[in-house]
């Protein structure tokens, strides 16, 4: 145990050493809670039961709706698009300054985001139709690609954000804000179509995403913009939640009349705000903490997989729920319905579990995130601009540490 330790001690030492002095470590932190909320989240409010033969997705949300503030804990996808918009103005004024067309700087961020997607597209295309050419529930295959491909909606407005970058990285956030609060007005209001709330799913992260744009240009320096951000976000979710209509879970709940998160509603947008002004509350403590080699190691090998954790995490959790049928079909807090403390109590020790068949996911495909080489690279030293983000020109990374993540 002790040689454990000590190579990881090492490990975190170089790590540490490779990364350039002027990183800003808040913002990698911020990114690796972000996704490790989403995943604990799905984690925690996604279930699968059996019956007839065929699985089932449910949520402890249905029975359990004193767990809502579990969800305000864990969707934490603002502050994810909040960093995302951060670091793309960096990166794209950066490789401005260095000569980098728009179409490279674009294609080289765009293909971080794809080139993991298509490998899990491609497993999950091949073992589902081995699953229905075996026999299997037409249900079952169903409800496993919804809970594998559902999510891959944040990564196509992720992606469309990433690549408007150059038009909305000046736009104010009041705007797109605007345009939520009219959509909802018209939707509850006066009766609208229900689709035409699916324009809040861009206006709706564009808000979190353009306060990142905004935060790039220096507009967050002072603590006072931050703290109007979490007070009014924080007072105005409770107003639309107490007295608006809107649910207090800030995740869907099947069944629910109304979704905050599909599409994004103003009660979600104006959670998102809150969070956005936590999150750059914290920025300094978090840089503190992110001083500390070995934790500063953690989160720099966890955003260099970033998008493996996020992709693969559901998978991890279904098949540790397929690999307990071959033991029982009613192991508590795997199979069984959630609707009491003691299913919570029972998935909680779940999660070490589906942890380590995420660890085994993430070994097999972290491969598919890792940059292509290049010959040149301009934007050597641009922050957020590649795995080696605030590198000086010309400067190499010590030979035997990780390259620090790619922003």
């Amino acid at each position: 145990m002790s040689e454990v330790r000590d190579r990881w001690a090492a490990l975190a030492e170089r790590i540490d050493r490779g990364t350039p002095a002027g990183r800003d470590r808040a913002v990698d932190a911020l990114r690796a809670l972000a996704i490790l909320g989403v995943v604990l989240g799905h984690w925690l409010v996604t279930a699968l039961t059996t019956s007839d033969g065929a699985l089932h997705g449910t949520s402890p949300l249905v029975r359990m709706p004193w767990l809502a503030p579990v969800s305000w804990v864990f969707q934490t996808l603002a502050v994810f698009f909040l960093v995302g918009g951060h670091v793309a103005a960096r990166g794209y004024a950066s490789a401005r300054a260095h000569g980098v067309s728009y179409g490279a700087w674009a294609g080289r961020r765009l293909g971080r985001l794809f080139r993991p997607v298509a490998a899990v597209v491609a497993v999950w295309a091949v073992a589902a139709a081995g699953l229905l050419l075996g026999g299997a529930e037409w249900d079952t295959v169903r409800t496993l690609l919804t809970l594998v491909w559902s999510p891959l909606w944040f990564l196509l407005v992720f992606a469309a954000l990433t690549a408007a970058t150059p038009l909305v990285a000046r736009l104010s956030p009041v705007w797109p804000l605007a345009v939520v609060a009219g959509v909802d007005v018209w939707r509850f209001g006066f009766g609208g179509p229900q689709w035409a709330g699916w324009v809040n799913v861009a206006a709706g992260w564009l808000v979190p995403y353009t306060l990142g744009a905004a935060w790039a240009r220096g507009a967050f320096a002072r603590r006072g913009p931050a703290l109007l951000l979490l007070g009014g976000g924080a007072a105005a979710t409770a107003a639309l939640v107490l007295w608006g209509g809107y649910p207090a879970s800030m995740v869907g709940v099947p069944g629910a009349a109304i979704s905050n998160l599909n599409p994004p509603t103003l009660a979600a947008v104006a959670f998102g705000l809150a969070q956005c002004g936590l999150a750059l509350l914290v920025r300094e403590p978090l840089a503190r903490v992110m001083r500390r080699p070995r934790t500063w190691a953690k989160v720099a090998l966890l955003n260099l997989s970033a998008m493996t954790v996020f992709l693969w995490h559901q998978t991890s959790m279904m098949a540790v729920t397929a690999l307990g049928l071959l033991v029982s079909t009613d192991l508590p807090g795997l199979h069984t319905v959630p609707g009491s403390g003691g299913w919570v109590v029972a998935r909680l020790l779940w999660l070490p579990v589906f942890a380590g068949a995420l660890a085994v996911c993430w070994a097999a495909f972290r491969v598919h995130e890792r940059p292509r080489p290049r010959a040149v690279d301009r934007t050597a030293g641009a922050p957020g601009a590649g795995p080696e983000a605030g590198r000086p020109p010309g400067e190499r990374r010590p030979a035997g540490s990780p390259a620090v993540s790619r922003a």
